[in-house]
């Protein structure tokens, strides 16, 4: 029996001792319960069918990990790769924001007037903000979660999704706009 075997739980203890931090890791990457328990268990599923090559080169917890945050990169990969290339992303939000390369005073920013350290542990934000991504295009919540929930690079991004570096920042730019117009309604009012 090699090293690594002898230090690795048995596959039905990783549900008791990971599952709970595994669940909240998931749903902190995809705001969606339902889809968050499936990939869990394709993570457990995929680690059962893997142990084996499983080196101890890094714990347990560590490992299945990896596996899951695979698995969620892959499924925000297929679903950005689902969708109509010829979708639309001129929508109303933005065209109607701006004349002449200047805000429309009624529809410029408002000025926040609080800190991110805030907003970060502020639960009730924090649930405005998950149902504002939801909100957005598919597409669009696929290149945004992965940029700035996942922290994959731009060049990982257009190579999964075979989308070319400008066009997300064009992706990303527009999120973010909608993004904030969506808490500027269900936050600051």
């Amino acid at each position: 029996m090699q090293n690594s075997e002898a230090n690795i739980l048995s596959p039905e203890k990783w549900v008791n001792k990971y599952g709970d931090y595994l669940y909240g890791y998931a749903m902190s990457k995809l705001f969606n319960k339902e889809l968050a328990e499936d990939l869990l268990q394709e993570t457990f599923l995929a680690a059962f069918k893997g142990k084996e090559n499983f080196k101890g080169k890094s714990n347990e917890k560590t490992w299945l990990i990896s596996i899951l945050k695979r698995k969620i990169f892959d499924y925000y990969r297929k679903k950005a790769k689902n969708i109509e290339q010829t979708q639309n992303y001129d929508s109303p939000f933005i065209e109607d924001k701006f004349m002449h390369g200047q805000w429309k005073q009624e529809r410029a920013p408002k000025q926040w007037d609080i800190t991110d350290a805030d907003l970060s542990s502020d639960e009730g934000f924090l649930n405005v903000l998950k149902k504002c991504i939801s909100f957005l295009p598919d597409k669009w919540k696929s290149v945004f979660s992965l940029k700035h929930i996942e922290g994959v690079s731009t060049n990982e991004i257009c190579d999964e999704l075979d989308v070319s570096e400008s066009n997300i920042w064009v992706i990303l730019h527009r999120s973010r706009l909608k993004l904030r117009e969506c808490i500027e309604k269900l936050w600051f009012k």
